[in-house]
């Protein structure tokens, strides 16, 4: 399962994701490592990467993931 999602402090979602805090879709889903993130300088940049991201066709998503982390490594696994 893939998810696209945006925050202002990546850490901390990480941790509510991997801590099942939030009840919704990653918790349903059991999503709970990160394997690919963009860093924005301002809000609205990274609400329309998100809204773009979001449309995209699945095998759009796994071929940005592996261009930069061919290996899904757990970018957020040494974090904590």
């Amino acid at each position: 399962m893939l998810y696209v999602g945006m925050t202002n402090e990546l850490e901390r979602r990480i941790a509510e994701h991997q801590g099942k805090q939030i009840k919704g879709f990653t918790y349903k889903y059991n999503v709970d490592q990160l394997v690919y993130f963009e860093e924005f300088e301002n809000y609205n940049e990274a609400f329309q990467r998100e809204r773009q991201m979001k449309k995209w066709k699945r095998n759009w998503k796994v071929e940005l993931i592996e261009n930069k982390n061919p290996e899904w490594k757990d970018l957020a696994s040494n974090w904590y």
